[in-house]
């Protein structure tokens, strides 16, 4: 991409695509659009044709999505499954319209099957049931796949997918009612400690193993992508790395500075065994995660700390 070149970044207030829009920055790209879900709503066809007739970017980031935990998706999977499924075909078709040369589309590891066989490789997707619990979700996220996949197969469009695993960093979601594992623990250790308690209740038996990918890897690795590759159906990006949610608490208390116990309910459910994504694929290709965990969750406390008071923290 030229350092001129028009740059679309759809949702980049969101973690995700907000990283992609600090890498751009940081890489020199000059002409980045953006528009925020109170001036541009990604689920309205006309509005978004409307937006990309009137910029014709050259390349779109489309890191916009209706997301959330296992209670909201199972609350409400028809919001999921319409917000995500329009937001995707707006923006997939548009980009089609007005001659995009390239958009990279992010998904999700809970594309493939509940019972596929670990680490997931990028071939098992559409080869067995879905967890039930994010199916609607996961459902828009695999017709996005399709779309991009079958509009390069009928028109030439170089439209291509990234499937990454569980992600955290600056700007995460810290609500312990609907975080993610890895905020959440950042979040009780740092109450805990301030509060002197002496235990953190954590729930399950901690014996889940689970991968985690910075943002800003991530970031990296989009770029990366949309500089390099062009093929079809998701390719993966993550560490090949896990861990098990006790080790991943243990570490978190080190990095906060906690000194109290850890208490885990094994009466809690724990979910999948294991979640970890096959990277071959994309190390082939190129490009490797560079931040290590501990750097990564130091990185992430110190971004709390600093912007827990403002509105940039989902409390």
């Amino acid at each position: 991409m030229d350092k001129h070149a028009k740059i679309f970044v759809a949702g980049h207030r969101g973690m995700v695509g907000g990283a992609i829009l600090r890498r751009l920055q940081a890489e020199g790209y000059t002409n980045i659009i953006t528009r925020a879900s109170s001036q541009l709503d990604l689920r309205n066809q006309t509005a978004v044709r409307e937006v990309l007739e009137a910029e014709r970017p050259e390349y779109v980031f489309l890191a916009a999505a209706k997301v959330g935990g296992i209670l909201a998706n199972s609350t409400y999977p028809a919001d999921f499954l319409y917000d995500n499924l329009m937001i995707a075909t707006n923006v997939i078709h548009g980009s089609y319209e007005v001659g995009v040369r390239k958009l990279l589309n992010l998904g999700s590891s809970c594309i493939y099957p509940k019972l596929a066989p670990q680490p997931l490789r990028e071939e098992y997707l559409l080869t067995g049931p879905l967890e039930a619990t994010n199916r609607a979700y996961a459902v828009a996220k695999i017709a996005a796949i399709e779309l991009c996949d079958h509009y390069r197969a009928q028109y030439g469009c170089d439209f291509i997918s990234a499937m990454p695993t569980n992600l955290y960093g600056p700007g995460d979601n810290f609500d312990l009612q609907n975080s993610h594992v890895l905020p959440a623990l950042i979040r009780k250790m740092v109450d805990a400690k301030e509060q002197a308690k002496q235990v953190v209740d954590i729930w399950g038996s901690g014996s889940p193993l689970r991968e985690f990918l910075h943002v800003d890897d991530l970031a990296d690795a989009c770029l990366f992508l949309m500089q390099h590759v062009s093929e079809p159906g998701p390719i993966n990006v993550g560490t090949g790395v896990d861990l098990s949610i006790r080790d991943l608490a243990l570490l978190v208390r080190d990095v906060v500075g906690y000194d109290g116990a850890l208490a885990f309910d094994a009466s809690k459910p724990d979910g999948t065994p294991r979640k970890l994504m096959d990277v071959s694929k994309l190390r082939e290709l190129g490009w490797t995660a560079r931040i290590d965990l501990r750097e990564g969750i130091e990185q992430t406390l110190e971004w709390y700390l600093t912007h827990r008071d403002s509105e940039l923290v989902r409390h």
